[in-house]
């Protein structure tokens, strides 16, 4: 396990940026601590600096996951973002659909009322990583 190299970093940042925009900086620094970005194996996760300390005293060949996989590097060293990391991303993501009618107006229509457009699913969100804007 290693820290991430500033190319690795850059497309690992790049790739974030796509979803929660400067949002990022959120998760390194949270209330409850200090994280961070490893890589091991191909893999970059996500972990605490405490539990990063533990993890260290583990050898190489032992350590299975250290912390939360947020995804992997290609053979072609492109970052492929993991759907386990959605549940750190959602609450910082810029939107997974697209309102037809505000909050008060939803709470008044009838069962048979469009109120969401289009509402994508968690597989949807990955399939489509790549020409999300």
């Amino acid at each position: 396990m290693r820290p991430l190299t500033e190319t690795e970093t850059r497309a690992v940042f790049g790739k974030l940026e796509r979803y929660i925009g400067e949002n990022i900086q959120l998760l390194v620094d949270r209330p409850d601590g200090t994280y961070c970005f490893r890589l091991h194996r191909d893999r970059v996760y996500y972990l605490s600096e405490r539990l990063l300390k533990v993890a260290a005293s583990v050898p190489r060949e032992s350590l299975v996951a250290p912390g939360t996989c947020f995804g992997k590097f290609t053979k072609t060293q492109k970052f492929r973002l993991s759907v386990t990391a959605l549940d750190f991303l959602a609450p910082y993501a810029k939107g997974f659909g697209v309102a037809a009618k505000s909050t008060q107006e939803c709470r008044k229509v009838d069962p048979m009322a469009i109120v969401v457009f289009h509402q994508a699913d968690v597989g949807e969100y990955v399939r489509n990583e790549d020409t999300l804007t």
